[in-house]
């Protein structure tokens, strides 16, 4: 079986941001689970410009399009996200995402 999808324009339905995670701006969230692979799932996620916090799952992903940075809190840590960038998120992680262009990545957790 052959399982594909064009994830730079597969749609996305987006919705604010829980008001308790922005930071700034007003970002929009949304994504499509495309699939499964064992006992893991696998989809697109997108973000509008702004900032919010968040508590990761078990997750890698690849930046698709767009430009942004996560801070991990407890690490102390700043990653730059541009497309091509490869990431990998712990369960627990405490996280800032800034977006300054709309981020959209395919992600497997």
């Amino acid at each position: 079986m052959i399982d594909h999808v064009a994830a730079l324009s597969h749609p996305i339905a987006l919705e604010p941001v829980d008001g308790d995670q922005v930071l700034t701006g007003s970002p929009l969230i949304g994504g499509a689970i495309l699939g499964t692979i064992g006992d893991s799932e696998y989809g697109v996620w997108e973000m509008s410009p702004g900032s919010m916090s968040d508590v990761e799952t078990d997750e890698v992903c690849v930046i698709l399009t767009g430009a942004a940075t996560v801070e991990f809190i407890d690490l102390e840590r700043t990653v730059e996200l541009r497309p091509g960038t490869v990431l990998r998120l712990d369960n627990g992680s405490r996280t800032i995402w800034t977006v300054t262009e709309t981020l959209r990545k395919v992600w497997i957790a």
